[in-house]
């Protein structure tokens, strides 16, 4: 069993309040986590279409079964129960009493903003991070092979193949999560904007080029990337403002949640084919800055993670907020590095000049460059 480093959080999260949603993507460990810290509870899975039928035909019967606490997973698919967990929790105040789970954040969301507001707490458990790989003594000191495994648990406790589980983990994703959302009436389309997607990772967003590639409208497109962001297939990094220079870009950037999946979508299953592709280096940023995004969440740090870039070309890949500064960290998926790969992080120590600064790459050795840039190995992504 690979122990989740969000664990912790969790525990103490329900202390705080009477029921705790974990949302996160299919298969990311959702229904595990819950199994450990409610041990002895029911669980119960709104998947199960008897069960779905049963809370649909008559919830106040169903839920009374549950009234000393239960684990509801998948329960976006049942919106009664939300309503009838207000009137419970309401009238009984224990804290920690239900764990809800479900793998669309926009639903989950929805409804607890509607009926569950102050009653629940909210976490996020994303796939297995370097860091939990390493305390878990199954990371390996190859990149390549972390990226195209990717972070789902399955995967890695089973010694799968990653190519054929993602086949399986996409149908799924298409025929389970997509057709609960009523806007996704051409699944096709909708496939060809994940495949489009793939192609787009690391790079600023496009929705005209896309709209136009799979042959709908902006607005659809706009749609679809919501229901993509809320399912956990992708996310989109957004650039850094400020007041100084109002030449800065303002597109987000797109990145995957998992870059296992995003190997699979481009058509790679094995290191030598990933290592010539075109996008090596996108895919080898998409890893580092999920990583990091990852760290981040099983700390409980949300949001805080930008980009920079300018009209005139001038880019940092990633910034982030980390004890009240703002760090620029360039990623280069080179072993060897050179002057240039540090032009971006000093074009960007001229605005923030008190900020750190850090170049994660490809290679082993970690170094400090004028004492002003730190050089950060890819396997210690974990430290950032």
């Amino acid at each position: 069993m690979i122990k989740r480093q969000i664990l912790k959080d969790a525990k103490y999260s329900l202390t705080q309040f009477r029921a705790m949603c974990i949302t996160g993507p299919r298969q990311s460990g959702k229904t595990t986590i819950s199994k450990m810290l409610f041990k002895g509870k029911p669980y119960i899975s709104f998947e199960n279409p008897l069960l779905q039928k049963a809370a649909d035909d008559n919830i106040e019967v169903f839920m009374y079964k549950y009234a000393k606490g239960a684990i509801f997973d998948e329960v976006q698919r049942v919106p009664n129960v939300f309503r009838q967990l207000q009137g419970m929790l309401d009238i009984n105040t224990k804290r920690g009493q239900f764990i809800l789970t479900g793998s669309n954040n926009f639903l989950l969301q929805e409804q607890i903003s509607q009926s569950l507001a102050g009653r629940a707490g909210y976490l996020e458990l994303l796939p297995l991070s370097y860091a939990e790989l390493q305390k878990a003594k199954l990371a390996k000191d190859n990149i390549n092979h972390h990226i195209l495994m990717g972070g789902y648990p399955e995967i890695w406790q089973e010694k799968l193949n990653p190519s054929k589980w993602m086949n399986g983990y996409m149908q799924t994703y298409l025929l389970k999560d997509v057709r609960l959302l009523r806007n996704i009436t051409n699944l096709a389309a909708f496939t060809r904007l994940i495949y489009l997607c793939a192609n787009y990772a690391g790079q600023l967003l496009n929705k005209d080029e896309l709209a136009k590639a799979v042959g709908v409208d902006a607005k659809t497109i706009q749609a679809w990337l919501g229901v993509l962001e809320s399912s956990y297939i992708i996310y989109l990094l957004q650039p850094w403002h400020n007041n100084l220079n109002k030449r800065i870009v303002k597109s987000p950037k797109l990145y995957f949640y998992d870059t296992g999946l995003l190997c699979y979508l481009l058509s790679i299953n094995n290191q030598i084919n990933l290592v010539k592709h075109t996008r090596y280096g996108a895919i080898f940023e998409n890893w580092c800055i999920t990583e990091i995004k990852k760290n981040r969440t099983n700390e409980g740090i949300n949001g805080g993670m930008y980009f920079f870039r300018d009209s005139a070309g001038n880019e940092v890949d990633l910034l982030i907020e980390k004890n009240s500064e703002l760090v620029g960290i360039e990623i280069k998926s080179t072993k060897k590095l050179d002057s240039k790969d540090f032009q971006g992080l000093k074009y960007w120590k001229k605005y923030q000049q008190n900020a750190g600064a850090i170049l994660l790459y490809g290679g082993n050795k970690p170094d400090i460059l004028n004492d002003e840039i730190g050089i950060v190995p890819w396997n210690e992504v974990g430290n950032i």
